[in-house]
């Protein structure tokens, strides 16, 4: 379709756009506020919430502004190959969907937080423990989240790195993060979770119109044959962006990095705490189990549109037809970075010398469409801004933190700069806008009141000798998510990254990785003790945080000592004949720059030590076993029907309806078809044939069977544009009506439930004897009448 450039910025029509919705959003909050009665209702919204509300708002929540940014760069450096065995996950992630597995019983828990249930499961003294090592890890993690998005919006906006107030320069960084943390503040402060999750609701609704009309006009603008496949496919060998037996020589985000999210699915269910405010606000378990059930078709458009989007700018970047265009936004982008990570008056003769290098590099004129090697294809794909950079800020002091700063960021930034340009004004681009701003507010107050009511309820709550009354808990409760969103805001102004977004995930959430086999152990496995818990926390902790000095401080201060020392040599020969037995998924590569172990490694490596030492400490001091029944409200201290099921004949299609599909007596006609059509969506589609018949298909056509041929490069493309495209497009235009109906109508029936709601003074997260307190007098009843009866 040829070269078109946008006219840059936003002009009036696509203002409208970002503001309409955003005041219906700040409306939202406003009227919600009132339905806040007690600590219950800020922690959890009341525990009242239907099941389209909690999968729309928490769908929101889940993915952020910095998400969509860590996505888009994931898939511009390793593209869509190795998603093809993420397809391994489609029947675990179905089955653990299903049977509701950790969700459902923690709802039966009713813990507010992962804290409250620590100490219910196992002590106060690991609740105090876990949540200062959860919350120095979900801070951690989530105090860069304010940094990108502003940066976002700083580059898809073509705004200033910094405004003057006479002679004064003002960070427009930090303006940007003032003004939408402390929106996000206001959301959060104003009714906690209510408040929230109404406005992730509202966002989550006005947002599935708006991915059709991204999605429509990014299938106008480009051609998938013409211009989009061609890109795709013009990889170095083992580099392809399309065929998942042709990736083996991606690192960072490859096959290894896939097996570890499917791990991860066991280690880590529901460990993350940054959405820990959706974890108890379902009415009750079945209600949060079938709002995870409508996660699997809520994604729709919503996740497809960054698959496209990512194409769009590799294509936008990559193809002969947009070079002149491409070469223009490198090299805005490179002055923009440059002025960004290098405004210190030592690098002004640098920037000078560079800008003036910049200029002179020419619009790329060869566009091949095989190579013989990875260096062939780095010679003629290499980032000539990025080379350039390099070359001389390496040679100034302090220099070699800011040139990895400038890479990270220029890497970040690419694809935002990009889609500026593609996209056109009067009303698109506006609507993109106000798409990325939802983005930005739901995920901050979501993580602000996570992180800031984790610190109340597991640290000061325990140890606090005298109860708050509601009013106070509740005033610390904001304090404390104001403190939070202070730190992310000088965090996000100080901190340097040097890393990918995923990579910096993975090793601060390393942190607190060693908490998934606890949470999990402790829900299934009467014998999991609190010192095994405490060696599992403890070890992955340690672990992550030395992980994360030494990547800090690798290239300035490590390696310039491994140098003077000698000690290279030996230390990179030992850290590749370390990895020599997963080559070539690991190899640890040393370089001056960056560390060999990366980021996810270090994570999985901390899981797996988490694992051995909860299981062995805990066998080794267990003397009694735990009572499952009273921490899950079941059987004699079930608040329904305690009555015991008869046991019945063994039949086949009972077993596979309850433990498969998960199936219970809780379920009507409308639930039963919802969990059959995920069941055949997610195993007999996505998993058998879209994956293993595919492997079939392929190895048949290796060995010359059937008379069938080993699929080709263009074969794995019209794959992928069927099922990451075509299919997921005509799903998502239905599941857009679906869940707009759905989640409307769920959201007013919230209002009404949380107007009847009254409220518990007693329901604060407040633990004794191992038993919520506003559960401790009627459990304490059920037992003395089970001992009269003895």
């Amino acid at each position: 379709m040829g070269s078109m450039m946008s006219d840059h910025g936003m002009n009036w029509v696509d203002w409208i756009f970002v503001g309409i919705p955003i005041l219906l959003v700040v409306l939202g909050a406003m009227k919600s506020q009132k339905y806040v009665k007690g600590v219950a209702d800020f922690l959890s919204a009341g525990r009242v919430a239907g099941r389209y509300v909690v999968s729309v708002a928490s769908g929101e929540a889940g993915l952020g502004l910095i998400s969509v940014v860590a996505i888009l760069e994931m898939y511009y450096k390793s593209g869509f190959a190795i998603s093809f065995w993420s397809s391994l996950t489609a029947p675990v992630g179905l089955v653990l969907g299903l049977v509701g597995f950790c969700t459902y019983r923690f709802r039966e828990t009713k813990a507010m937080t992962m804290g409250q249930y620590f100490e219910i499961r196992y002590s106060k003294a690991l609740r105090v423990v876990a949540g200062v090592i959860q919350s120095i890890s979900g801070i951690v993690n989530y105090a860069i989240f304010p940094a990108v998005g502003a940066r976002f919006l700083i580059y898809f906006l073509d705004l200033p790195a910094y405004l003057y107030i006479g002679k004064l320069p003002i960070s427009m960084m930090a303006v940007c993060m003032f003004c939408f943390l402390g929106l996000a503040l206001f959301i959060a402060c104003m009714g906690g979770q209510v408040t929230i999750m109404v406005t992730d609701c509202v966002q989550g609704l006005l947002s599935y119109p708006m991915y059709v009309v991204i999605v429509g006009y990014i299938f106008y603008r480009f051609s998938w044959n013409d211009e989009m496949l061609p890109a795709l496919l013009a990889r170095a060998p083992g580099e392809s962006f399309l065929n998942p037996y042709d990736c083996q020589n991606l690192r960072d985000f490859n096959v290894f990095y896939t097996m570890c999210g499917i791990i991860g699915m066991f280690t880590n269910r529901m460990s993350w705490g940054g959405t820990s405010g959706y974890n108890g606000a379902a009415k009750s378990a079945h209600e949060a189990k079938m709002g995870g059930l409508l996660g699997t078709w809520r994604g729709g458009l919503g996740t497809m549109i960054w698959i496209l989007l990512a194409i769009a700018v590799f294509t936008f970047l990559n193809h002969k037809d947009f070079a002149k265009e491409a070469q223009s936004i490198r090299r805005q982008l490179a002055y923009k970075t440059l002025d960004d990570v290098a405004h210190e008056k030592q690098f002004d003769a640098a920037k000078k010398q560079l800008k003036q290098r910049y200029d002179a590099i020419p619009v790329r004129t060869q566009f091949s469409t095989t190579y013989a090697d990875h260096k062939a294809w780095e010679t003629e794909n290499a980032d000539p801004y990025k080379i350039e950079t390099r070359k001389v800020l390496e040679n100034i002091d302090g220099g070699k933190k800011v040139a990895q700063t400038f890479d990270t960021i220029y890497g970040q930034m690419l694809a935002p700069l990009t889609i500026r340009e593609m996209l056109p004004p009067y009303g698109i681009t506006g609507i993109f806008c106000a798409l990325m701003i939802f983005l930005m507010i739901s995920t901050d107050t979501t993580y602000m009141h996570s992180w800031g009511t984790i610190l109340v309820q597991d640290f000061v709550v325990p140890l606090r000798k005298k109860a708050f009354t509601p009013k106070e808990q509740i005033n610390a409760l904001r304090w404390s998510i104001t403190g939070v969103c202070l730190f992310a805001f000088f965090f996000s102004l100080f901190f340097a990254q040097i890393d990918y977004i995923l990579m910096f995930f993975a090793i601060t959430g390393a942190i607190w990785s060693g908490a998934g086999i606890v949470i999990t152990g402790g829900l299934y496995w009467k014998k999991g003790t609190t010192a095994g818990a405490f060696a599992a926390l403890l070890s992955a902790a340690i672990l992550a945080l030395v992980g994360i000095l030494v990547q800090q401080t690798w290239a300035e201060h490590i390696y310039p000592w491994l140098e003077a020392t000698g000690r290279v040599e030996s230390w990179k020969a030992a850290f590749w004949n370390l990895s020599k037995p997963f080559h070539p998924w690991v190899q640890w590569e040393m370089t001056k720059e960056k560390f060999p172990i990366n980021s996810t490694e270090i994570g999985f490596i901390g899981q797996l030590l988490a694992m051995i030492l909860y299981v062995v400490v805990s066998l080794l001091t267990c003397k009694e076993d735990f009572n499952m029944d009273r921490m899950l409200h079941r059987g004699k201290y079930s608040e329904g029907n305690a009555a015991v099921e008869e046991k019945k004949p063994f039949v086949f299609k009972d077993f596979f309806n309850k433990n498969i599909l998960g199936i219970d007596s809780q379920y009507t006609k409308g639930d039963k078809v919802l969990a059959w059509s995920v069941f055949i969506y997610s195993f007999f589609y996505s998993f058998f044939l879209l994956f293993v018949a595919v492997l079939a298909w392929d190895w048949f056509g290796r060995n010359g069977w059937f008379g069938l041929s080993k699929w080709d490069k263009e074969m794995w493309g019209m794959y992928f544009f069927v099922k990451n495209l075509a299919v997921v497009g005509i799903i998502g235009i239905v599941t857009t009506v679906w869940f707009s109906i759905g989640g409307t109508r769920d959201l007013f029936r919230l209002f009404k439930d949380l107007e009847e709601k009254e409220a518990d003074e007693l329901d604060d997260g407040r633990v004794v004897g191992n038993m919520s307190v506003a559960d401790a007098a009627k459990m304490k009843e059920v037992e003395e009448q089970e001992a009269d009866k003895k």
